[in-house]
């Protein structure tokens, strides 16, 4: 067996272009502190803005600074996440064999003599190389009591067999129910009947500055607690379409891909699938996934095992402050359609190269990453209406939403 035990992680070397180095892995990074000091010097409620003569005070009456205690939501959440396991195959190729070094291309007339020798040579050389397996870990965590468990898609993708290890030490073993790997996401279900402790995905999106945790199996270790605040929303990475990713500073490594990230509810706020690090180490930023997304996305592989997305077959670009001073748009935002794929949707409702779209059912389109997450929320076969520029006029356009194509 070819062991991989370093964990998979999504490893984010470099602000650009992330979508090459996002390869197989996990998690959110770096500590975050408060200073004591810091508190006690705001016994007035009162920060100074930058601004030199003309700083203005910025008013916290009634805001009282605390250190929390994250010792009860681990307590009760830490039962319901899992280290998982993952057993995979990998093709095997004889190092002179057929596919090795010495290979001649096929057809070629010494092809069989050489065959022949090398049998004669080394009789062992005509059996078949032996299967190589390799072995990775990451995290996960129950959403439901009889047994199903999120994790992430490049955990578990080309396993041969997973098993599922809970806090107390208790090995499962369990089958990919579905996967999603535009959104990093996968559904698995544990083979063993029985009432498991699960955790409630957050029905709304934490603040910027709120305190998180995050549970999982950095270098598999398992159950390790780990807390940060949330330091941005609305992340693009260039890891697909669909970024939204939160961006947390709680230290998590290597192995918790596929591990949530609680508030001090013991609510789960996202899913850990991305670290930013030069090094493939916690350098204190990292991305999860936000419970809304994965909430929808559960829900569509519990039901059919696969995500099915809205589509109306064009590729768009961003609205530049240059493209809306030339095509007349007060606001540079909406998307731009750069061409309308023959017979798709939205050329067979009329839409064509150089419109540029406004809204989705009177809902606003910021920007053409905005436009591609809210077609997607679409069940394929839904009706719908875009408002889109041309020729100096806001036009609308109804038609019916198509299937998107498999990755």
């Amino acid at each position: 067996m070819n062991s991989n035990e370093n964990n998979t992680q999504n490893t984010f070397r470099q602000p650009a272009p992330a979508r090459s180095i996002l390869k197989r892995g996990a998690l959110i990074a770096g500590a975050a502190t408060l200073s004591i000091g810091l508190m006690a010097g705001l016994a007035d409620n009162l920060l100074t803005s930058h601004g030199g003569a003309n700083a203005q005070p910025i008013q916290l009456s009634g805001v009282q600074m605390q250190l929390p205690s994250f010792a009860d939501v681990a307590e009760k959440v830490k039962p319901a996440v899992v280290s998982v396991r993952v057993n995979s195959r990998l093709a095997s190729t004889g190092e002179d064999g057929e596919n090795g070094p010495n290979a001649l291309p096929p057809g070629h007339p010494l092809e069989r003599f050489f065959r022949q020798f090398d049998e004669q040579q080394n009789p062992r050389s005509s059996r078949p190389a032996p299967e190589r397996r390799a072995m990775s870990q990451g995290s996960g965590f129950f959403v439901s009591q009889d047994g199903y468990v999120v994790t992430n898609n490049h955990v578990v993708e080309k396993a041969s067999q997973v098993e599922l290890v809970t806090d107390e030490g208790k090995t499962l073993t369990a089958k990919v129910v579905g996967t999603d790997p535009r959104t990093d996401l996968a559904l698995l279900k544990v083979n063993e009947s029985g009432n498991y402790p699960f955790v409630q995905l957050a029905g709304a999106k934490p603040r910027i500055g709120e305190w998180v945790m995050a549970v999982g199996n950095p270098f598999g270790l398992g159950g390790t607690v780990t807390a940060g605040i949330v330091s941005a929303q609305g992340r693009d990475i260039g890891s697909g379409p669909y970024d939204d990713f939160l961006q947390i500073d709680a230290a998590v490594n290597r192995g918790n891909s596929g591990g949530p990230t609680f508030n001090l509810k013991g609510e789960v706020v996202g899913v850990n699938t991305a670290i930013f690090s030069p090094s493939g180490g916690n350098v204190g930023i990292a991305f999860a996934i936000p419970a809304a997304t994965v909430n929808s996305v559960v829900e569509s592989l519990k039901k059919d095992g696969t995500v099915a997305r809205g589509f109306i077959g064009v590729q768009i670009q961003p609205v530049t402050a240059e493209v809306a001073d030339a095509i007349g748009l007060k606001d540079a935002k909406g998307a731009l359609v750069a061409s309308a794929q023959v017979d798709g949707p939205a050329a067979k409702a009329g839409l064509k190269r150089g419109d540029t779209i406004l809204a989705v059912n009177g809902e606003k389109v910021a920007d053409a990453r905005d436009l591609s997450r809210k077609i997607a929320t679409f069940a394929p076969g839904s009706k719908t209406k875009l408002t889109v520029w041309r020729d100096g006029k806001e036009r609308e356009f109804s038609f019916e939403i198509g299937r998107q194509p498999a990755a």
